[in-house]
């Protein structure tokens, strides 16, 4: 096989192997297995660990939180080490993707926070820490997930452009817009005053 075709067919399968590490449900299995119930039926309905946190389970919205940004972390780790980083970069998007419309849900899943900052920290970690503390930040003033999101998110790419990761700023720029997207109906809710704050049932 040529070396293009060979480097394409490497690259689909990190894309590939990304997306199915990101698909992994993590939210529902613990609430599941913790008898915590079904995700679909609480709160806002998403699998993601705010919702988590809804059913009264730390424990749980903690676990499910890490275990999101490991499912985007992991692939991202392997692609870089076996495939260089062009197809780290793909598995990124791909375990984004797979997080956001998992194929095991139907195509109906998370907003891809907790996979996106594993994701920043497995690609260039100091971006990773700092969109963490970003969030962080955010949480500790306004106590609203969302809003902490969609800041960390949009401050990805102004990091990259800082620290000198200008290879991977089409991809910042790219996570932040899709963020930017699944949170649109926070969005609405942010300027109408209505978004609920972290802890709310």
């Amino acid at each position: 096989m040529p070396l293009l075709e060979t480097t394409f067919a490497l690259l689909i399968l990190w894309a590939i192997i990304g997306y199915l590490m990101g698909s992994i449900p993590s939210g529902m299995i613990l609430a599941r297995v913790l008898g915590l119930g079904d995700l679909r039926s609480i709160g806002s309905g998403n699998i993601g660990a705010t919702n988590v946190l809804r059913t009264g389970s730390k424990g749980a919205a903690a676990g499910t939180l890490l275990l999101d940004a490991a499912k985007g972390a992991m692939p991202v780790l392997l692609a870089g080490w076996l495939a260089g980083e062009d197809a780290a970069q793909l598995a990124a998007l791909a375990a984004f993707l797979g997080h956001c419309f998992p194929i095991w849900l139907g195509f109906r899943g998370g907003k891809g926070v907790a996979t996106f900052l594993g994701v920043a920290l497995a690609l260039a970690w100091p971006v990773g820490l700092l969109c963490c503390a970003t969030w962080l930040a955010t949480a500790a003033i306004t106590r609203i997930s969302s809003l902490s999101a969609l800041v960390a998110a949009v401050s990805a790419p102004v990091w990259m452009l800082v620290l000198g990761y200008w290879s991977m700023l089409v991809l910042g720029i790219l996570l932040a817009a899709l963020i930017l997207w699944r949170h649109s109906a926070n969005i609405a809710r942010l300027r109408a005053g209505t978004e609920p704050r972290i802890g709310a049932k």
